[in-house]
C-alpha cells in the first residue's frame, strides 16, 4: 500500500488540485495541516470528499519538517503502509510523477528516492537564479554532510521511502524546519541506506518562499559542517576503524600544525624584519602538503562508500 504525506501552511489556492490530482492507485493521502492561518484543512475538508483523505491539525506551527514527521507516524500507524510518498501542497510538484518515485522502491533498488531538478539543463536553468545559486552550493555541502556524493538538489521536498527504513529512523531527532531534507539524508546514511535522485521538473508560480536565502545560507551550512562531523564519528570512529580514518586524523593534524607554524613563522618574519629560512618554509609547507593529500584520500574513501545496497 503507497500513501502520500502533504504538509499543508498556506496554500489554501493550491490543495484541492495538489490532491485531486494525486494518481487513483495510491490508498491513503494524509494531509498535515501545520496551524496554518488560512485554515487549509478546514477548506479542504470542507470542499473535498475523498476516501482516501486524512486531514491532521496541528495546534501549534512545527515547521514543514514538523508537519512531515506528524504525517508520517500518521502512515505508519496505519500498519497497512508499504511505501511513503512525501510532495507539498504549493502545486509545485507533479502528483502524476509519482510512481517514478515508488518503483526504485518497489523494485528493491532503493530504500529512498528524492526528486532532483538539476538533471535536465533546461528545467535547472529555469530556476529563479539566486535559488539555483543557493541550491548547487547546499548541494555541496549536503554530499559533504550526508555522505551521498551521487546526489543533487538536496532541499527538494518530493520523496518516498520505504516504511522499513522510515521505521528505524530516529524521528523525533529530525530538523522541523526547513532543514529536515538534509538532515534526512544524514539519518539514512548512517542507517547505510541507498538513495536514488528522479530528474524531475519544478513549477515556480509567484507563491513567495517563506525561506529566507541569506539566513538559510547561514544556518545549513553551520548545521551540514555538524552533521558531517558527526558522520566522520559515528562511521569512521565509532562503529568503524579503517584507512580514512588515520587519513582524517594525520591529515587534520598536519593540515593545523602546519597553518599554525606558517603563520607563527610568516608573523615572527614580517615583525623582527627577518626573512624566514628555507628550512621553516618547508616545514609549514610540508606538512601542510601532506595534511591536503590525506584528507583528499579520506574522501575518496569516503565517495567509494556511498551505500550501494538496500537495507529495507
Amino acid at each position: 500500500m503507497i500513501a502520500v504525506v502533504i504538509p499543508c501552511f498556506k496554500s489554501k489556492e493550491t490543495i484541492i488540485q495538489v490532491v485531486s490530482t494525486i494518481p487513483a492507485d495510491i490508498q491513503r493521502i494524509y494531509v498535515v495541516d501545520d496551524h496554518c492561518p488560512d485554515g487549509t484543512g478546514k477548506w479542504l475538508a470542507g470542499n473535498m470528499s475523498d476516501p482516501r483523505l486524512t486531514i491532521i491539525y496541528h495546534k501549534e506551527n512545527q515547521g514543514v519538517g514538523g508537519a512531515v514527521i506528524t504525517g508520517f507516524k500518521a502512515a505508519l500507524a496505519d500498519g497497512n503502509v508499504d511505501i511513503i510518498v512525501k510532495i507539498d501542497s504549493d502545486g509545485q510538484m507533479d502528483p502524476s510523477i509519482m510512481h517514478k518515485f515508488v518503483n526504485p522502491i518497489l523494485n528493491g533498488v532503493s530504500d529512498y528516492t528524492k526528486g532532483n531538478r538539476f538533471f535536465n539543463v533546461d528545467d535547472a536553468l529555469s530556476m529563479p537564479k539566486l535559488r539555483l545559486l543557493g541550491n548547487a552550493g547546499l548541494s555541496f555541502l549536503t554530499k559533504l554532510s550526508s555522505g551521498y556524493w551521487s546526489i543533487m538538489d538536496p532541499t527538494n521536498g518530493y520523496v518516498a521511502i520505504h516504511v522499513n527504513v522510515l521505521q528505524r529512523l530516529p524521528l523525533h531527532k529530525l530538523d522541523k524546519r526547513y532543514f529536515f531534507e538534509s538532515d534526512m539524508l544524514f539519518r539514512l546514511n548512517l542507517l547505510k541506506a541507498v538513495v536514488k535522485d528522479i530528474p524531475m521538473e519544478a513549477k515556480y508560480a509567484d507563491e513567495v518562499s517563506g525561506l529566507s536565502e541569506i539566513r538559510s545560507t547561514i544556518e545549513f551550512s553551520y548545521k551540514n559542517v555538524n552533521r558531517f562531523f558527526k558522520r566522520v564519528f559515528y562511521n569512521y570512529f565509532l562503529r568503524d576503524f579503517n584507512p580514512a580514518s588515520l587519513f582524517f586524523v594525520f591529515g587534520f593534524m598536519f593540515l593545523l600544525f602546519g597553518s599554525i607554524w606558517g603563520g607563527v613563522s610568516w608573523w615572527q618574519s614580517i615583525s623582527l624584519s627577518i626573512p624566514a629560512t628555507s628550512g621553516t618554509v618547508m616545514l609549514s609547507a610540508l606538512p601542510i602538503f601532506m595534511g591536503f593529500q590525506m584528507l583528499l584520500a579520506a574522501f575518496q574513501y569516503d565517495v567509494s562508500s556511498e551505500p550501494k545496497y538496500p537495507v529495507q
